[in-house]
């Protein structure tokens, strides 16, 4: 934060004239400056997939006005590029509205793709269970539009055992070589439990990961070679930690941290993905000036490298970003 705020004090760094805003659904060229890929809206809590050729963000709509120091989401927003560097908007593929029985809160989330169908997990406050609660939402594109796969919650807080009503939160799904899904969720409490063909319905107990020194939220899975890394938002204000394996159900090792505390941002939520030869580390932060913070975040995007052991390496956070990619 201090870096961020000598950068912009000594003319580095310059805010963008009263935040340009681009058509909705066309691409365009985003200034640099300070990193964040979208300056128009306050975007926040980051997932990422890849699927054909292009890379789709799925974000939270960061809305509480200046100074409110409070979280304002109603809704996700959607972001494609094929180079990482221009991207285009699409209209809001999902509302918290889209589930009858939630009440609001658009938190983390992630899409993923299966069989066709491209499905959105999505974490809400419940209308009717008190706390929070996941929900799934089914297209047939990534752009959607998406509705509601199931027609009530896929994880309520009475499912789990926990003193706080916000445990089941960023919510994470991959799927492994013998196609077998499995879910990833939770805050104080890394939660995991396996998922039927259908992408929509629990199959089996829900399990809690052990030995993650510093959990907060935040889990994502991904994998590379034989290894599989579950990275999440390790202590408060939260850096990114992550763990190894060689089965995506543990026993897991602890590796240490992936990135620092982002910008003048409490949180941190990551989503890692390959792309036309290049890894990626996208995240959010506060650094939009002069109104961003941990209320109002910016989703931004660096390079992460990997050591020939499989560890990765602390991730750089730049105000330039990344490079086009060819």
């Amino acid at each position: 934060m201090k870096t961020l705020q000598l950068l912009f004090l000594a003319g580095l760094i310059t805010a963008p004239a009263l935040r340009p805003t681009t058509a909705l659904g066309q691409a365009a060229p985003v200034p640099k400056a300070g990193n964040p890929i979208v300056r128009d809206k306050y975007t926040a809590d980051p997932a990422a997939l890849v699927h054909n050729g292009t890379v789709y963000i799925y974000a939270g709509h960061d809305e509480a006005p200046a100074p409110e120091q409070r979280y304002v989401m109603h809704e996700w927003l959607c972001y494609s590029s094929q180079d990482m560097v221009t991207w285009k908007e699409h209209p809001s593929p999902l509302n918290v509205k889209a589930f009858a029985w939630a009440r609001d809160d658009a938190w983390a989330s992630q899409v993923i793709e299966r069989n066709g169908k491209f499905y959105w997990y999505a974490t809400v406050e419940h209308g009717s269970v008190p706390g929070k609660s996941i929900g799934v939402a089914v297209a047939d594109s990534p752009t959607g539009p998406f509705k509601d796969a199931r027609g009530s919650a896929l994880i309520t807080n009475n499912m789990t055992e926990s003193k706080i009503m916000w445990d089941d939160i960023d919510p994470t799904v991959f799927v492994d070589d013998k196609g077998q899904a499995y879910l990833y969720w939770g805050n104080t409490n890394c939660y995991w439990a396996k998922l039927k063909p259908n992408m929509t319905e629990l199959d089996g107990p829900i399990n809690k990961v052990a030995n993650l020194p510093g959990y907060t939220e935040a889990p994502w899975v991904h994998k590379r070679g034989g290894w599989y890394y579950l990275s999440y938002a390790y202590q408060f204000p939260e850096k990114i930690a992550y763990a190894m394996s060689r089965s995506i159900e543990g026993p897991w090792e602890f590796k240490g941290l992936l990135n620092e505390v982002a910008g003048n941002s409490n949180t941190n939520h990551q989503a890692i993905i390959s792309f036309k030869g290049k890894d990626y580390f996208i995240y959010h932060n506060g650094a939009i000036p002069t109104d961003g913070g941990s209320f109002r975040r910016s989703v931004c995007i660096d390079y992460l490298y990997y050591n020939k052991d499989g560890t990765m390496q602390r991730v750089a956070m730049t105000t330039e970003g990344v490079k086009a990619a060819k």
